[in-house]
């Protein structure tokens, strides 16, 4: 199988690099540093014990460049999913699939627009990767990953998850979307804005106090909302999988940590404010989740003027 990987930072680098072993791999992504780097020395993966692995793995900027694709995997940030679609549509082959394995809600539907609803599917990951630098990355926390099928995409679906599989991941296939999404989203409203609002890695919300209360609070606000949309979650307990999720992936920076971390554009659109605008359609007053999102886009638009340690 065909394989292209649709922006290839810490997740799109960790599921590449995995899967390079088991089929044919071709990374995409504009950053010129981290492909240069996979070029000239290969990919580097710094697995869960500690132990390197490096895999030679082709990588490419220019979209021009990539040939046909029986699977593309999004993985790019939400504000650049369009994009990606635009790149996906130039070698995704027209029985193909263009899977999204993205934080927040709305990129599925994005990529449709693209590429046609027939051929795009969604699927949500537990597991938590870290970019070290030009051509490394951090594998920081392992769970289930879930693919959302229909019968028209079963077959095809089925084969995916195989390859998966053989690459080392565990996969469940589901034909509940909303809950997948759902259950992935409230995840990330429990840790991503934290994290990076703090600074700190995924494991010490669930060690301080006040950020403790501040993850039950928005992860409470979103589960009502759920109950408001009549969404079942595919979990129990909310807040407990949150925390356990933090716990089993705590030296990992979430991707917004890391985004703030570089100046880069944060996904807050698509996850607490996500929350805030559901909320206030469907009647579901969620105000944790609008102070988080605005706490996160003032560090945003502060980019420029913070003050800087001299050392």
């Amino acid at each position: 199988m065909d394989i292209v990987i649709v922006g290839a930072g810490a997740m799109g680098s960790l599921f590449g690099g995995n899967l390079s072993e088991v089929a044919e791999v071709t990374l995409l992504d504009p950053w010129v540093a981290h492909v240069t780097a996979i070029q000239q020395d290969g990919l580097t993966i710094e697995e869960l014990d500690g132990s390197e692995t490096n895999l030679s793995i082709t990588a490419t900027t220019d979209p021009a460049a990539v040939g046909r694709a029986d699977l593309v995997l999004v993985f790019v940030k939400a504000h650049a999913t369009a994009e990606a679609s635009r790149w996906a549509s130039r070698f995704l082959a027209s029985d193909g699939l263009a899977m999204t394995l993205q934080n927040g809600v709305g990129n599925a539907e994005t990529m449709a627009q693209m590429l046609g609803e027939d051929r795009v599917v969604a699927g949500v990951t537990s597991h938590g990767a870290t970019l070290l630098g030009p051509g490394r990355v951090r594998h920081a926390g392992q769970g289930p990953t879930h693919f959302s099928t229909r019968p028209e995409v079963a077959d095809q679906l089925s084969k995916v998850a195989a390859l998966f599989e053989q690459a080392g991941f565990e996969v469940h296939i589901s034909e509940n979307l909303d809950s997948l999404v759902w259950g992935k989203l409230l995840i990330n409203v429990g840790i991503n804005a934290l994290t990076a609002i703090l600074r700190v890695p995924n494991g010490q919300l669930v060690e301080i106090p006040a950020a403790k209360t501040l993850m039950a609070q928005s992860v409470e606000e979103a589960e009502a909302l759920c109950r408001a949309k009549g969404i079942s979650l595919p979990y129990d307990d909310p807040l407990a999988r949150v925390k356990e999720v933090a716990r089993a992936t705590a030296t990992n920076r979430s991707s917004m940590l890391q985004d703030v971390m570089r100046g880069a554009p944060t996904e807050i659109g698509v996850i607490n404010e996500a929350i805030v605008r559901s909320g206030e359609a469907a009647g579901v007053d969620t105000p944790v989740n609008r102070c988080l999102g605005a706490l996160v886009r003032a560090i945003e638009d502060s980019y420029g003027m913070r003050v800087r340690v001299e050392t």
